[in-house]
C-alpha cells in the first residue's frame, strides 16, 4: 500500500533534472498509495549515501527533505502507509543496515517479523526502528558479510521472509544498480534511454517512460541505466523485452488540471470514462457471453466500491435474468471456498488489479477447479494475470483515493454484460438497457454542474451531522450504499447503508429531530413501499433526502432536500444516481476541512491483508 520508486541514470543530464527532484516528483504522484511519511536515498557523486525521511506529507516536508539539493546516478524514494510501527521519521523508509551502506524501500509485510527480529538482534544488529523492512537490510548485511552476491542474498532472504513484500535495494558498493524484489505486492519496470526506472504503479514513472515490464511474484533482479536482469527464485533467468507493454496514459491525464483535488476532476470525468468504457466492452466480452450462458454458477466478488459495483451486477443478474448469482466481499472467501468447483464462474472485480483480497479469492476459487474472468482498470495486474479471460474497464487513470470515475465505468461494463445475456431471453431489455447506458456520458454533462450546486448547498447543511443513512430498496440498494461509504471515508461523518425496509428492526431507533436520512430510489422499484419508509422517518422528525427521478412528486413532496434526477427505465440509472452522493461528500470534506484526496487512514491500492 506504500508507495515506491527507483531511478538509475548514466550520467546526471540523462532525465534533465536533480535526482532529488526527479524522486520528489514521482513521490508526489505515487502518494495515494499512502501519506503518512516520506522519504528518499540517494548516491551522490563521491559515492556517499544520501537519506532523508520524516514523518508527514510532502507537501509539508518540501524545505526539510531538501530534494531540490541532492543529485545523484542512482535513488530510491518512498511515501508509506504504515503496517508496522506507528507514522515517525524513525519509522519513514528508506532505512539501512548497521553499516548504512545499504538503503532499502519496501512494500508489504512481513509476517514472520519478530522470529527475523529476535534472530538478528541476538547476532549483534543494532534495530532502530519499529518496522519490519529494517530487518531485510540487516539480513542483505549478513549475507554479503558472508561473501555472497548481492543477487544471491536477495534469493536467499525471498525464500527466508514470509509475507508480501516489493523491495528496493541500493548500496554504495554498486552504485549504479537499483536490485529489488517481489512476492505480491506490485512492482513495474519502466524503460528509457540511458535511464531505467522502478516503481510500485505507473503514475510513478509516467513522466518519464511508456514502456513498462510487469515484475511477476517470486522474481528478483537489478537496473542499470542500460540493462534490466530478471531471474525467478530458482535463479531461471528471464527475457524482460518479451514483456514489455506500452501504456496509453498521458502525464496530462494524471495531474489536476486547474480542479482543486483530483476528485473533483475525476467526477467530471465520468462522462468520458463511461464513453470510454462503451467504446471497448463490446469487443471485449464475446468470449465471456457464452461462459455465463451456460450451466455455472456465477460468484462476483470485489472490496469497497468494487464490491457495490459487484452487487450492482448480481441484483441486475437477479432482477432481469433471474440468475442463480452471488455477490460477496473478497475477504470473507473463506465462507465461499467450498462452494467454488468446476462448474463455477468467479468475477472478480478490482479497480487496480492489485488488491490483495481479491487476489486471494481469486486464487482460492481457482484451486478449486473455478473459472476466473477479471475486471480491472489496470493493464497487466496481477489479477489480470492469473485470471482466465482479462477484462478492462478503460477508465483511464483515477489518483483520488475514493473511487469515483472506475464505479461508474465498472457499473457501465457489468451493466453491457448483462444486456449482451439478454439477447435471446429478453433482447428488448437487454436493448433498453444499452440505450441507456448510451445516453449516460451526455445525460452526465446535462446534470453535472447542478447537481455539483445542489450537493453543495446540502454539505453547508450537512456539515455538522455526527450521522446519516443512506436507505434503498432492491436495485437501488448499491447506490446507496456507495454513497455511505464516499461520505464517511473522505468527510468522516458516520454513514451508514441499508435496505429502507429494516428501519423498523432496529435503526430508526436512533432517529430523532433533525437526522439526515437520505433515500435512492430509481424510480421502478417498489416506490410506493419507499414513500411509506420516508413518511416513517419523517415522522421521527428525521431531515429527508430524496435522489429520485423529477417525475416522482409522491418522494420529493415529502423531501426536505431534493435532487431531481432524470427519469430512466433500467439500472443504468446507477451511473447518474451515484453522483449526487459523490458530490456531496466531496463537498462535505471541503467544508469540513479535510482533504478529500488523501483521506487518513486510507490509501488507493490495497495490496496487505
Amino acid at each position: 500500500m506504500c508507495g515506491i520508486i527507483g531511478v538509475v541514470q548514466k550520467n546526471e543530464k540523462a532525465l534533465g533534472e536533480k535526482m532529488g527532484i526527479i524522486i520528489r516528483d514521482s513521490l508526489k504522484r505515487l502518494e495515494y498509495r499512502g501519506y503518512d511519511s516520506v522519504g528518499y536515498a540517494i548516491i551522490d557523486r563521491n559515492g556517499r549515501l544520501v537519506i532523508r525521511k520524516a514523518k508527514g506529507k510532502i507537501d509539508d516536508l518540501l524545505k526539510r527533505l531538501e530534494f531540490e539539493r541532492f543529485d545523484g546516478l542512482v535513488g530510491v524514494g518512498h511515501t508509506r502507509w504504515a503496517t508496522h510501527g506507528p507514522p515517525s521519521d524513525l519509522n519513514a523508509h528508506p532505512h539501512t543496515d548497521c553499516s548504512r551502506c545499504i538503503a532499502i524501500v519496501h512494500n508489504g509485510v512481513i509476517r514472520n517479523y519478530q522470529e527475523l527480529r529476535d534472530e538478528l538482534a541476538s547476532r549483534g544488529h543494532m534495530i532502530s526502528s519499529d518496522t519490519d523492512t529494517e530487518l531485510i537490510a540487516h539480513l542483505i548485511e549478513d549475507y554479503l558479510r558472508e561473501g555472497f552476491e548481492m543477487i544471491d542474498a536477495l534469493r536467499m532472504i525471498m525464500r527466508k521472509i514470509d509475507g508480501s513484500y516489493a523491495f528496493l535495494v541500493i548500496s554504495c558498493r554498486e552504485t549504479d544498480k537499483i536490485y529489488f524484489a517481489k512476492k505480491i505486492s506490485p512492482l513495474i519496470i519502466g524503460l528509457g534511454e540511458g535511464f531505467n526506472l522502478i516503481s510500485s504503479d505507473i503514475p510513478g514513472l509516467i513522466k518519464y517512460s511508456r514502456k513498462i515490464i510487469a515484475i511477476e511474484d517470486g522474481e528478483l533482479g537489478y537496473i542499470s541505466p542500460e540493462k534490466i536482469y530478471i531471474e525467478n527464485i530458482y535463479g531461471e533467468r528471464i527475457d524482460p523485452l518479451s514483456r514489455v507493454k506500452i501504456i496509453d496514459w498521458t502525464i496530462e491525464q494524471i495531474e489536476r488540471g486547474g480542479y482543486p483535488h483530483y476528485m473533483l476532476k475525476e467526477i467530471y470525468e465520468q462522462s468520458i470514462a463511461v464513453r470510454n468504457t462503451l467504446a471497448s466492452v463490446a469487443e471485449q466480452i464475446r468470449d465471456v457471453i457464452n461462459i455465463l450462458l451456460s450451466d455455472r454458477d456465477i460468484f462476483i466478488t470485489g472490496a469497497g466500491t468494487s464490491y457495490h459495483a459487484a452487487l450492482v451486477m448480481d441484483y441486475a443478474l437477479k432482477y432481469y435474468l433471474g440468475a442463480r448469482s452471488t455477490a460477496f466481499i473478497s475477504s470473507e472467501i473463506s465462507l465461499y471456498k467450498k462452494i467454488f468447483d468446476k462448474k463455477s464462474v468467479l468475477i472478480a472485480i478490482s479497480q487496480s488489479g492489485e488488491t490483495i483480497d481479491t487476489l486471494n479469492a481469486l486464487r482460492t476459487a481457482k484451486e478449486r477447479g473455478a473459472l476466473i474472468i477479471s475486471l480491472t482498470n489496470s493493464v497487466d495486474s496481477a489479477i489480470s494475470r492469473e485470471s482466465h479471460y482479462k477484462l478492462y474497464i478503460r477508465a483511464g487513470p483515477e489518483i483520488g483515493v475514493a473511487a469515483t470515475k472506475t464505479f461508474t465505468s465498472q457499473v457501465t461494463f457489468l451493466l453491457y454484460l448483462v444486456s449482451e445475456l439478454l439477447r435471446e431471453q429478453d433482447p428488448d431489455t437487454g436493448s433498453l438497457i444499452k440505450k441507456e447506458l448510451e445516453e449516460s456520458p451526455e445525460l452526465i454533462n446535462r446534470y453535472i454542474k447542478k447537481i455539483d450546486k445542489e450537493s453543495e448547498s446540502l454539505a453547508s447543511i450537512l456539515k455538522d451531522s455526527r450521522n446519516i443513512y443512506v436507505l434503498g430498496r432492491d436495485i437501488s440498494l448499491p447506490v446507496s450504499m456507495e454513497g455511505a461509504l464516499k461520505i464517511k471515508e473522505i468527510s468522516y461523518i458516520h454513514a451508514e447503508a441499508y435496505p429502507a425496509g429494516e428501519s423498523k428492526h432496529g435503526p430508526i431507533a436512533l432517529v430523532e429531530k433533525d437526522f439526515p436520512v437520505a433515500f435512492t430510489s430509481l424510480g421502478f422499484e417498489h416506490n410506493h413501499v419507499m414513500v411509506s419508509n420516508i413518511e416513517e422517518m419523517k415522522a421521527r422528525g428525521a431531515f429527508i433526502i430524496a435522489v429520485a427521478p423529477y417525475s416522482d412528486e409522491r418522494i420529493h413532496r415529502l423531501a426536505d432536500y431534493s435532487f431531481l434526477m432524470p427519469s430512466m427505465k433500467t439500472m443504468a440509472a446507477s451511473i447518474l444516481y451515484v453522483i449526487p452522493y459523490q458530490l456531496l461528500a466531496y463537498h462535505l470534506a471541503v467544508k469540513r476541512g479535510f482533504d478529500p484526496d488523501k483521506p487518513r487512514n486510507l490509501a488507493k491500492t490495497v495490496t496487505v491483508e
